[in-house]
């Protein structure tokens, strides 16, 4: 029996997207309607770079899946590395859904200005005027009926509460110079449609949960957070993250393995319980974790913890050089709500991976909705994206859907997460510990793998391309000769600058945020959100199921 995606509404039939006047009173200003959670794609989780094609007229393969679908280290108990090899989709999505990748935009482009684009990205639509955010007043003073799925009278879902004000070691300060809890990090960007050359830049925070952020006495205590967040780090990483001496004597924790109780350098990733070795947090999360009310294990999250991800336009510098924007394209977010132990998520990827077994068609099982988030792995997921005004918005269920493929569903996440593992290291500017409107990715050093090979070089010798398409010309001219061969002078110039690839000249920056910004004009997200000027090329319209992608074998 197939099964379908089940949320708090219907499925199957067309979600309308329908755009009423607003109810505050401002006749100039409109509302999108949510309250039709039907849903008209139900693949929607499944992205369009799944429907890119891997060869070419001339019989030559390449091979962008592998950075995404690949075997998970434990606790990920997936290993998709098969669909390197296949397109293995439910019969629901072999029509390809995302018809945006068919519209050439040119004309639409063409018509808008530099000059109109450079002050639409520059332009704050998270804190407008103020130093608060928008958005979090709308939904807890003025809150939309149609955006109040369940009609009780209150929005259930995350507000936002970040203030975007950071110090020198990244920490998100309030108006009243508290702490939010909020810490924004450097990371390199995941390989492909998160580099900036092919649409968006962006930045991620995180936060721990309160206990994480007190002393044992339960007092707020920046340098106790500090410390725990390092302690996560090096728990998901799996390996030693370097910190601020630190007196562990006070602390009551051997934090760097020596034995004793002294000055810490260092946290030492030392986890085998089957051989009683374990890691503790410090202050009031590590009387709780005595209790087991707090949980540690290698790869995992503590409960709690949460993500902000914003993804915005791509400004210019006064040399022209590309930068974050002010503007935001999305604010994503994402709490991990409930502890799953390494069995119970060994069990949620074994049932799942059996139903697919007896039955290719199946469809991915999503609870939630647009308003309180949808759930996997005990974690919750939520989005807001832009209005055809420019304000943020709640996402819709379609278009909240769209992000549970990758966050719930293949193996190169870490605990559903992409970006915390990517974390730039102690070496990097403020520790790692900034946001990028404190620096850019600009002279950062290539990411290297762990054999000690380049991880951006790799991608673009096994891909043949700088994005999933293959459509991103200007990283093909720059990193590509006539024949197809990478030019050794780039690869050596990436290596010492990461920026040499991953941001785009000025033009193409900002023909990119005009072509998302004639999306946003349609609102037509639900037909997809790359930012693309004319159709890409290499896009399958339609596949056979577990058709053979011509890759020979899977890259890991």
């Amino acid at each position: 029996m197939k099964h379908v995606i089940y949320a708090s509404g219907f499925c199957g039939l067309v979600l309308t997207g329908a755009v009423l006047a607003a109810d505050d009173g401002a006749t100039s200003e409109t509302v999108v309607d949510l309250s039709d959670d039907r849903l008209g794609n139900l693949t929607a989780y499944i992205s369009p770079q799944c429907y890119t094609k891997t060869e070419d007229a001339a019989g030559q393969v390449f091979n962008p899946c592998f950075v995404c679908h690949t075997r998970g280290r434990i606790p990920t108990y997936l290993d998709d590395s098969d669909l390197q090899l296949s397109y293995s989709l439910p019969g629901d999505a072999l029509e390809n859904p995302w018809s945006n990748l068919r519209v050439d935009r040119s004309a639409q482009v063409a018509a808008i200005s530099d000059a109109a684009i450079l002050d639409y990205v520059r332009t704050d639509n998270y804190r407008g005027d103020s130093d608060r955010p928008t958005l979090a007043e709308t939904l807890t003073q003025r809150l939309p009926e149609t955006w109040d799925l369940d009609q009780n009278g209150r929005w259930d879902g995350y507000v936002p509460d970040a203030y975007f004000a950071f110090d020198d070691r990244g920490f998100d300060r309030t108006p009243e110079q508290g702490y939010s809890g909020w810490r924004a990090f450097g990371y390199a960007p995941f390989p492909g449609t998160f580099w900036p050359t092919n649409g968006s830049t962006d930045d991620v925070l995180i936060r721990l949960a309160d206990s994480f952020r007190q002393d044992a006495e339960g007092r707020f205590d920046l340098s106790v957070y500090a410390i725990n967040l390092a302690v996560v780090e090096s728990l998901v990483r799996r390996r030693d993250v370097p910190i601020d001496p630190v007196d562990e004597i006070g602390l009551g924790v051997d934090l760097d393995k020596d034995g004793h109780l002294g000055t810490a350098s260092r946290i030492v990733f030392d986890w085998a319980p089957l051989e009683g070795r374990t890691m503790s947090y410090v202050g009031r999360a590590g009387a709780l974790q005595a209790r087991g009310e707090v949980h540690l294990a290698a790869g995992l999250f503590p409960e709690g913890t949460e993500f902000l991800h914003s993804v915005r336009y791509i400004d210019l510098d006064e040399e022209g050089a590309p930068r974050l924007a002010a503007r935001m394209k999305e604010l994503r977010y994402a709490r991990k709500n409930v502890w799953y132990s390494y069995a119970e998520l060994k069990g949620i990827n074994d049932r799942e991976g059996a139903e697919r077994a007896l039955d290719p068609d199946i469809l991915k099982s999503v609870p939630g909705d647009f308003e309180r988030g949808m759930f996997t792995q005990g974690w919750v997921y939520q989005g807001f994206i832009e209005d055809r005004v420019g304000r943020l918005r709640p996402q819709s269920q379609e278009e909240t859907l769209f992000c549970m493929g990758c966050h719930g569903g293949i193996g190169a996440t870490t605990d559903t997460i992409f970006s915390f593992p990517r974390r730039l290291g102690y070496e990097t500017d403020q520790g790692g510990w900034f946001h990028w409107s404190q620096r850019g990715l600009a002279g950062l050093p290539e990411p290297r793998l762990e054999d000690g090979g380049y991880e951006y070089s790799r991608y673009l010798e096994i891909n043949g391309a700088g994005d999933e398409f293959r459509a991103n010309t200007e990283v093909m001219a720059r990193f590509f000769d006539d024949e197809g061969k990478l030019r050794p002078e780039s690869i050596a110039e990436l290596h010492e600058d990461m920026g040499a690839l991953i941001l785009p000249s000025a033009e193409r920056a900002l023909m990119l945020d005009k072509a998302y910004r004639v999306i946003v004009q349609e609102q037509s997200f639900r037909q997809g959100r790359d930012a693309t000027v004319s159709p890409p090329q290499n896009v399958h319209e339609l596949l056979i199921q577990n058709q053979p992608t011509g890759v020979a074998e899977p890259t890991l």
